[in-house]
This record gives structure tokens, sequence and C-alpha cells, in this order.
């Protein structure tokens, strides 16, 4: 009999790339898995997966309200609920998944998408990061399983807690191997350029910078693709700066559609503020999405980027969040064709290596030690 699997989320279900691929994974190899999140004002319909999925309504949207009445909500639900092994992914919904998991004497792993205490909203706010800090110290220690995204973020919870914590990355599926000789022969010095940026449109997420930029960047223009807490502002600044014409906010889209827009992109821009441990030891989404589509991108110099870097030479990285910098990296992208091309070509040769078709051997060999 197939082991119940429930794992546990506070965003909307249908933009979670990373929890679609773990429970797709888990599904197709003999775990009956059910992902939880939230329901929000402009959900759409969920789209079929190999997993089920459910949405909890809350009333409250944000703040510490919100975290308290989804964590009630979730208990609830997983208390009326079989299960097998809950996972908690990332501390906003790991109270109530220990709860449940200890009150049902079931097995409780801790997937780590970030180092939340450190993340950028809790940076200037000792209250809330003492109670989220106090919640990790509570939890993490009793867990059955945890594993995180980065060998740095897995280091930091091996020496605060002593715990074995393994490494499920955030790398992508493969995409299709013709990709490589369509970005070849389409990515000419001709056309305008597309810089991409995929993902929240948050607080420090270098988006600030890129307009700035783009004031001194003429020959390419700028795609954001995402939502998030800054998106207005981001859209206010584009008015102000008078980029309409340059910077285009596209809003969120499927994982299908984000695909097949980065694939039309020419450069991938991957940067961040230093706001807390969270940005600073992170490997995003982004990087492996662009290094999937072949496109070289800027990065920046944080320990985990520069030592993917310095492995597989797969952009530029930015040592510093400044526009001087940003600038010099972009336009040194576009007009030396030579280390386009090789960077190009790193990106074609690694992606049968960070893909999800190889990650997911990690992820299934936890759940399988789980007895």
């Amino acid at each position: 009999m197939s082991k119940k699997i429930i794992c546990t989320v506070t965003n909307d279900l249908m933009y979670d790339q990373r929890m679609q691929r773990i429970c797709t994974s888990l599904q197709k190899n003999k775990f009956d898995v059910q992902l939880i999140g939230r329901k929000i004002n402009t959900s759409k319909p969920l789209s079929n997966m190999a997993f089920s999925q459910h949405r909890l309504n809350c009333f409250f949207k944000t703040g510490i309200l919100f975290y308290a009445e989804f964590n009630f909500r979730l208990l609830l639900f997983l208390l009326f609920n079989s299960f097998d092994i809950v996972c908690g992914c990332d501390l906003d919904t790991l109270p109530a998944a220990f709860i449940a998991a200890k009150l049902k004497q079931k097995k409780i792993v801790y997937d780590a998408h970030e180092y939340f205490p450190e993340s950028p909203e809790l940076i200037g706010k000792p209250f809330k990061q003492s109670v989220w800090l106090f919640i990790e110290k509570w939890i993490v220690p009793k867990v059955d399983a945890i594993y995180t995204v980065t060998d740095s973020i897995a280091k930091l919870f091996n020496k605060k807690y002593k715990v074995d914590v393994k490494l499920v990355r955030n790398y992508p599926y493969k995409n299709n191997p013709k990709l490589a000789e369509q970005k070849v022969s389409k990515n000419t010095f001709t056309e305008v350029p597309v810089l991409l940026y995929q993902g929240a449109v948050n607080m420090g997420r270098g988006i600030n910078e890129m307009l700035l930029s783009m004031l001194k960047i003429d020959n390419a223009i700028f795609y954001i693709v995402g939502d998030g807490d800054e998106f207005n502002t981001i859209q206010t600044n584009i008015h102000k700066l008078q980029l309409d014409n340059k910077v285009k906010l596209l809003g969120k889209k499927s994982p299908e559609e984000l695909k097949q827009l980065t694939k039309q992109a020419y450069i991938g821009i991957n940067l961040l503020e230093n706001r807390g441990l969270s940005y600073y030891y992170s490997l995003g989404n982004k990087t492996f999405d662009y290094i999937q589509a072949g496109i070289p991108q800027v990065l920046i110099g944080f320990p985990e980027y520069i030592a993917l870097n310095q492995r597989y030479e797969i952009g530029v990285v930015v040592k510093e969040l400044t526009i001087e910098q940003v600038v010099q990296a972009i336009q040194q992208l576009l007009q030396d064709k030579e280390l386009y091309k090789r960077l190009q070509m790193n990106c074609q040769k690694v992606r049968n290596e960070l893909c999800w078709e190889k990650e997911e051997k990690h992820l299934l060999d936890i759940y399988n030690r789980l007895k």
C-alpha cells in the first residue's frame, strides 16, 4: 500500500515549480501525494497534476494573523485527514505540520526552501524574527528528515542544530534537446536583445537597480515576469523613469508559459541585495531555468552563485549591486560575441547535469528511508 505524503506551502500552488516537481516525482514513485496551499483572490483554477491538490481559504492575507490562521486551518486539515508523512515546506507551515505529525505519531519532514528567519521581510524586525527563530529552534532538531536548496544553508543548519541536512536543489526538467541548435541560430546581434528577469517581484531582487541601469542601456529591452509585493511600486517607477518603451511588466505566467518566454530571452537577470542570509546563501530557480534555456546570465556575487560560475562559467558575476557594475556586465554580454557564445555553449553542455531528472534521486532517497 502506498504511503500518503501531504506537502504544505503558504503560496498559490499554480506557480510553485519546485513543489510541482517534487510532488510529481514522489507520486510517480509509489507514493500517494497531496499538496496543500492557499487560495487568494487572484487564484486561477488549478492545473491537472499527477498528484492531488487542495487550497485553504484564509480571511487574513498577510502578517502574523495570516500565518496564525493558516497554521490553524492546516492543523485542522491534517488532523482530519490521514497521512503517513507530512512535509512542512519552509518554516511558515512547519508548526501545524509538526504538531499534527506528533499527535498522530507520523513522520515529519522539513523542506527548507530558504533560511526563513533571515528572509528580507524579517530583517530589521527583531520581534518577528525572534518568533520564527524560536519556532525553528523548537522544531528543526526534532524532525525525521530535513533537506534544503544550497550547501551553505545545509551547513548553517548542521552547525546550529547538529542535524543531517540533505540537498535537493532547484534544478528544472531538461529542455528539448534541440534547443541548443535553436538558440545558436536565433540569438543574433541584429535583433533587439531581451533581458529577462523571472521570479518574485519583491524587495531586494535588484529590479529597481535594473530600471536605473536601463536608463543607460539603449540596445536592449527588459522584461519582468512575475508578481509580488513590489509589483505596483515597480510599475510606478517604470512610468516615472519614462521607461515604458524599454521595460515591460508581464505579470505571472504558468511554468510552461515561463519556459517559452525564457527561451526567447538573450540574457537572464539574476540579481539580489544582501538582505540577510536567506538571499546571501540562495541559489534560485531562475539560475537553472536560464541554463536550461541556453542563455547566459548576469549573476550577483554571493557565495553559491560564485561557486557555480567558477565551476561551469555560465554568466558574468556582478561583485556588488551597483548601477555601474550591472550596466558593465550587461554591455559586456551584448558586445562581446566570443564571450557570449562561450557562455551559451557552456549552458548547453551542463544542462544535462543540472536537471531534475538527476536531482530527483536525492529526493526519493530521503523519503524511501523513512520507515
